[in-house]
């Protein structure tokens, strides 16, 4: 698998990306402020994240998705721990990642990735998307929020 940062000439994966956050909508605001990196396999798009700085010593992990048929396989540890080493390359102090209150999988990833739960933004999903959003057999409504020091 190799990770690469999008090319100008490309469009973003959106198959991949509505993976992980079903507003079209929110996906195209942070991808015209921040970096796309795809990973590939065989030439085949498998992974995609996004990078946004949100301040000048964070930088936030937008998205991270994972084909379905490549899913449980590492290939997100994988692209969690190459947006770190990029944050760290870039000179930031700070990786942050958000995610729904009932993303389960996603919560233990993070954690086991170093990183650390640093507050809840009640209500977060409820407010900014119109259609209800439930994983795991859990409506998601709260953002938890995880950083990490670089």
């Amino acid at each position: 698998m190799k990770i690469r940062r999008l090319r100008h000439d490309e469009h973003a994966p959106m198959n991949l990306l509505l993976l992980a956050d079903p507003s079209s909508e929110k996906v195209n605001d942070y991808l015209r402020k921040g970096t796309c990196f795809v990973a590939e396999n065989n030439k085949e798009l498998i992974g995609a994240y996004v990078l946004l700085s949100i301040k000048p010593n964070i930088i936030e992990i937008m998205n991270i998705a994972v084909a379905e048929q490549y899913q449980n396989k590492g290939i997100g540890k994988q692209l969690v721990m190459d947006a770190v080493t990029k944050a760290r390359k870039y000179g930031y102090e700070y990786v942050e990642i958000g995610t729904g209150n009932s993303s389960i999988g996603q919560l233990a990833l993070y954690q086991k990735c170093g990183f650390r739960m640093v507050g809840i933004d009640i209500d977060y999903f409820s407010r900014n998307y119109v259609e209800e959003i439930v994983e795991n057999g859990i409506p998601c409504h709260d953002m938890i929020r995880l950083s990490m020091k670089l």
